[in-house]
């Protein structure tokens, strides 16, 4: 019901304005095609003025308005280069945009028809071209620089002592790998992956180094001001990590690992105090098409101190762990229940 109003007020508003400009076309006639010709011209170059004015009004109250609340501060160190990136561009850009506006309006409204006026004529000018042709040449070399330049930053090797986690795309969830004490990622093949026998990325059990790899799901775990390192792939379509709040976004690409790392600046209970929302959590979100499903998309960080980093880690299963024992057949009915260590040292083996 909601639309069908909606389109009645747009289709009344189009007739409003299509009888008023018929009604203004008549009173033209009456005046005399000229005489109307030159009202037209003043009333258009003062309008002009004015939307000069109110736009620029309107571009520094939006800034003023939402600066600094839609995301606030970068949660990463790497983050702060990329919002100095934005801001040089945004200067630049803006300069630019501010002045070509402002020579634009006003001179529809200075340089209006007037019969006292002759149109000059300027075809070519060689030193104009090479001014408007070098000067924003340099101007985008220098912001391709720092674009380059930041990303070889985020995407070059991350520091010996980061904290290395695999993130895995897939419709329509994430899941997230940590090397076990080895500090070694086990082997891995796509063949392998099965949801039924909880193997959701395909490890070949017969690679030792995955037997203490930690696979988990939903909610990924960093250490603040420690650099973490991200390996991401997908298991199925081209999905996209976009980590907002730190400034970060990386394709998840079928078969091609991509590799990203930030230091973390705050933990997720700081940013719920400089936010005030104490139901914040930093997100994972696909911020590429991937289905029907792509808007469920969506993963939590927490980014915790070193100490209750180690804790949760502690309490963590290996996937091995937990793919053995759901294989291992149950106890008969009133047998006396295996040792514990046993059971430990037999699922290492």
């Amino acid at each position: 019901m909601s639309t069908f109003f909606l389109l009645l007020i747009l289709l009344l508003g189009f007739l409003i304005t299509f009888q008023i400009a018929k009604a203004s076309e008549y009173v033209g006639v009456l005046k005399g095609e000229k005489k109307n010709f030159e009202q037209h011209n003043r009333i258009n170059g003062f309008l002009m003025i004015v939307f000069l004015v109110l736009g620029l009004i309107g571009v520094y109250w939006c800034n003023e308005l939402f600066k600094g609340r839609i995301l606030g501060e970068s949660a990463s160190k790497h983050g702060e280069e990329i919002d100095r990136m934005l801001y040089i561009t945004i200067a630049i850009t803006g300069v630019v945009f501010v002045a070509t506006q402002i020579l634009l309006f006003w001179f529809a409204y200075k340089y209006q028809y007037s019969e006292k006026r002759q149109a000059h004529y300027f075809p070519h000018d060689n030193r104009l071209e090479v001014i408007w042709t070098v000067v924003p040449a340099i101007a985008l070399t220098v912001l391709v620089g720092f674009g380059l330049f930041y990303w070889f930053r985020i995407t070059g090797d991350a520091p010996q002592d980061a904290l290395q986690v695999e993130i895995t795309g897939k419709q329509f969830g994430w899941i997230f790998r940590y090397p076990g004490k080895d500090g070694v990622f086990g082997k891995k093949y796509y063949q392998n992956i099965s949801d039924k026998d909880n193997n959701q990325l395909g490890l070949i059990w017969d690679d030792a180094a995955s037997h203490d790899d930690i696979v988990v799901g939903n909610e990924m775990y960093c250490v603040v001001n420690k650099p973490i390192k991200l390996i991401i792939n997908s298991r199925d379509v081209i999905h996209d990590v976009g980590l907002v709040y730190f400034r970060q976004k990386m394709d998840a690409v079928p078969g091609t690992p991509t590799t990203m790392w930030f230091t973390p600046k705050f933990t997720t209970e700081d940013m719920k105090k400089k936010l005030g929302n104490p139901d914040f959590e930093y997100e994972i979100s696909c911020d590429q098409m991937c289905g029907r499903g792509h808007y469920t998309m969506r993963g939590i960080v927490k980014v915790v101190k070193e100490d209750e980093y180690k804790l949760w880690l502690a309490k963590q299963k290996p996937n091995y762990a937990s793919v053995m024992q759901d294989k291992a057949p149950a106890a008969p009915a009133g047998a006396a229940p295996a040792d514990s260590t046993k059971t430990t040292a037999a699922i290492i083996k």
